[in-house]
Formats: structure tokens, C-alpha cells, sequence
């Protein structure tokens, strides 16, 4: 996975050079419509092989979101209008070329989890830990509406932790063992354009 660590750094340092304006009126933007905190969330994360690092991402939600559930639903009131429109076009992800760049994440992989996940991960589930997180990846793409599937069930919590987080770790293991630079390509112009594509048999 050479070419696509090499990919990362460059395409990373480019995206950062480039969108430094937009990331700098966003951050004001957070400062004058969301008063009260900082512009940037960062949060504990497990990366590669396990190991912690700190993820950054503009900060969508109220200030005091901390002491809230760990799993997002749509329209739920620790989520700012403004976070609202910022996550809708995962504006909010961008800090995260940072993280890229650094070599704590890549551009595809499986999405960081807070610290806990990682733990109940038994058997070959845990070879998803060889991966490094990533900003999107098939996972993502299949659950591009997961706080809008959370919003309909009664327990959000527990169809994440019963239905949706195995789901994933299925998904992430046969991305391990099936990557391909080229569908990481997909996946990434799948995600900027909102589009979907066909990948281990279902559609994403």
C-alpha cells in the first residue's frame, strides 16, 4: 500500500494548500454562530494497529455535546443549524486532511471509532485494526444516511452497537483483503459527487 500512502500525503498537502481559505471562513463562521466554544472539535480516536491519535473536525454541535451519547441522529438538538449544513456536506470532515497528511488516517478506510469499539472486536474482526481510519470508505458510503437511519428506531444506540457497527467491521474486512487503488479512487470521487457505485455485491 505504498502508492496509497504516497497518495495520501501529496493529495492531503495539495487539499490543505488549496482550501486554507475555506477552512479559515468556516472557522469564523463556527465563532460567530456558535458562540461559546472553540471552531475545531478534536477527539481521542483508534487508529492503525489500535493505537490512539486525535482527530480533528470542525464543531457541529453545542458545546456541552460531550456529556451527550457518543451516536449522532438526525435532528437532534445538540446539532447547530449550522452543524446541520456543515455535516450535510461533510464540510466538517475537512480538518481531517490534516490528520491525513500526518499519516494518522488516510483518504479510504474504515471510519475512527471512539475508544470501546475496538475492544469488543474479537477473532478475525480485529484484523479491521490493520487498516488506517479513513475519511470515507465502503462503510461510509452504505451508511452516507446513518444518523437518518438512527433517527427512525427506538433504541439508536443499540441498533448502532447490534445492527450497524457489525455491519461495518463485515464490510471493512473484505475491503482489507480486496483493495484495490482504483476503487479507493471510486470511492473518493463517490463521495464528493454524492454518487453511488456497486462494491462486494451490494451497492453503496
Amino acid at each position: 500500500m505504498t502508492v496509497k500512502l504516497l497518495f495520501d500525503r501529496i493529495v492531503s498537502f495539495i487539499g490543505l494548500l488549496f482550501l486554507w481559505p475555506l477552512l479559515f471562513l468556516v472557522a469564523i463562521l463556527i465563532k460567530i454562530k456558535m458562540p461559546g466554544g472553540p471552531a475545531f472539535f478534536k477527539q481521542k480516536r483508534v487508529g492503525k494497529d489500535g493505537k490512539l491519535f486525535t482527530m480533528w473536525k470542525f464543531r457541529t454541535m453545542v458545546n456541552a455535546s460531550h456529556a451527550w451519547s457518543s451516536v449522532s441522529v438526525a435532528g437532534e438538538s445538540r446539532i447547530t443549524p449550522l452543524g446541520a449544513k456543515l455535516r450535510k456536506y461533510k464540510i466538517d470532515e475537512l480538518p481531517e486532511l490534516w490528520n491525513v497528511l500526518k499519516g494518522d488516517m488516510s483518504f479510504v478506510g474504515p471510519r475512527p471509532d471512539v475508544p470501546g469499539y475496538a475492544d469488543v472486536l474479537v477473532g478475525e474482526d480485529r484484523e479491521m485494526l490493520q487498516l488506517r481510519p479513513g475519511i470515507t470508505g465502503p462503510a461510509s458510503l452504505k451508511y452516507r444516511n446513518e444518523e437518518e437511519i438512527l433517527a427512525t428506531v427506538e433504541d439508536p444506540q443499540k441498533y448502532n452497537d447490534e445492527v450497524i457497527f457489525p455491519d461495518k467491521v463485515r464490510i471493512n474486512r473484505y475491503y482489507l483483503h480486496h483493495y484495490s487503488f482504483r476503487m479507493d479512487i471510486k470511492m473518493i470521487f463517490a463521495t464528493v459527487l454524492g454518487k453511488h457505485l456497486e462494491y462486494a455485491g451490494e451497492v453503496i
